[in-house]
């Protein structure tokens, strides 16, 4: 799905930047238009652009917020922030960020022991959580891009690679 909204960005991004130069063109040949012109129109199309970009990301991570609501919002709060010294925060997580396999992994497994997230030491235990593997690549995608998280994509691909690695090591 989320393929689907790239390309549809991207080649709406391509169509504006042809009518852009189109306009340049036109503009420069003619003497008619005006570069204010150009620049409007411009501007109209880059803001329809991040319109559909804006939607794509609501639609693409909506589902995984509401997984997030369910299952992981109790112990790393709404905000992902987590609390104090009991749940880490997942927003803005050296930790999360680090390495996207293990966040995975976790999500299955679960994890106890103690780990550094942004420089303060958790020693908790998290629950192995009972989801499908499309409802794991939701709940990570929506936790890697909110709360200002720039993070990668979660693939269906990867969720099944991890799930090999666990059960080739039993």
């Amino acid at each position: 799905m989320k393929l689907k909204y790239i390309t549809i960005f991207a080649l709406m991004f391509g169509m504006a930047s042809c009518i852009v130069e189109e306009e340049k063109t036109d503009d420069a040949v003619n003497h008619e238009g005006t570069t204010e012109h150009t620049e409007e129109v411009a501007h109209e199309e880059e803001a329809e652009n991040e319109e559909v970009a804006e939607e794509a990301s609501t639609a693409d991570y909506s589902a995984g917020e509401e997984i997030y609501g369910k299952t992981c919002a109790a112990c790393h709060q709404a905000n992902g922030e987590g609390i104090p010294q009991a749940f880490p925060p997942l927003a803005n997580s050296d930790y999360l960020m680090e390495d996207k396999m293990r966040a995975i992994k976790q999500v299955i497994e679960g994890s106890s022991g103690e780990i550094v997230v942004n420089g303060e030491t958790y020693n908790g235990t998290m629950t192995p959580q009972n989801l499908s593997d499309q409802e794991i690549v939701d709940v990570l995608n929506y936790v890697y891009h909110a709360w200002g998280n720039d993070g990668e994509e979660v693939t269906l691909e990867e969720v099944a690679t991890v799930k090999e690695e666990i059960e080739s090591s039993k």
